[in-house]
């Protein structure tokens, strides 16, 4: 009896030892919980794995799947064997294109122009042969109608940082031009102009007058000396 209790807890160990073993070597995903898009942009889901086996292009499958907000069934999103698979067909065709590189082991795909009709979440599934053990990575897609507060305050601290650069930049030239104005040398006085001197010898009608009756004097006291 003790012999068969000992051997039940051994395979009870052992299987646990392998359970544990297909845990740690399995495959796992990595992805983003939830990613946000404005109605009408393009939007990147983002989905890495890492595998204990060698990867290659011609080893690995990956499936993008989506799940509606109000259902539960499954839709087709995108397929990768050997070479990628865009759908041709649903709500998705023209609209999820490959973006992934299998080599960096990734495997994220691009959805152009999305709608709000692609709210939902997003099952990235890899399997990477002979590893097939795995859980899938899950994201939650949110589209919106416009930016969230975070991207608006994002936008307007750059539009700030770029008009803060711009004052300091228009401060430093007037304070540049101020600098050389204060530090000028004197003007070279300039001689007068031809005008002026030919003004300054021009005499007023009272002169004239005067010049006038003097000069008729002189002439009749010459004439009395005679």
């Amino acid at each position: 009896m003790t012999d068969l209790v000992c051997r039940i807890w051994a395979l009870l160990v052992l299987g646990g030892l392998g359970a544990g073993v297909r845990h740690v070597t399995g495959i796992e995903i990595y992805t983003p919980k939830e990613v946000e898009a404005v109605n009408g942009t393009n939007v990147k889901l983002k989905c890495t794995f890492s595998s204990s086996h060698p990867v290659s292009t011609t080893s690995v499958t990956v499936s993008w799947n989506f799940r509606p907000v109000d259902s539960r069934i499954d839709e087709t999103v995108f397929y990768y064997q050997d070479v990628p698979y865009p759908p041709t067909t649903g709500r998705f065709k023209d609209h999820a294109v490959w973006s992934g590189d299998i080599m960096k082991r990734d495997v994220s795909i691009t959805l152009h122009e999305v709608p709000p009709t692609f709210n939902g979440t997003y099952i990235c599934q890899v399997r990477n042969l002979p590893d097939v053990h795995g859980s899938n990575g899950e994201i939650i897609l949110k589209v919106v109608n416009k930016a969230s507060l975070s991207e608006i305050a994002i936008l307007a601290a750059a539009a700030g940082g770029a008009c803060a650069v711009i004052l300091v930049l228009l401060g430093i030239f007037v304070a540049v031009k101020y600098y050389r104005k204060k530090h000028r040398s004197p003007d070279i006085e300039m001689p007068p102009r031809e005008g002026v001197l030919k003004e300054s010898s021009v005499c007023s009608p009272e002169e004239a007058v005067h010049l006038t009756l003097k000069e008729q004097n002189d002439s009749e006291s010459s004439v009395e000396v005679k």
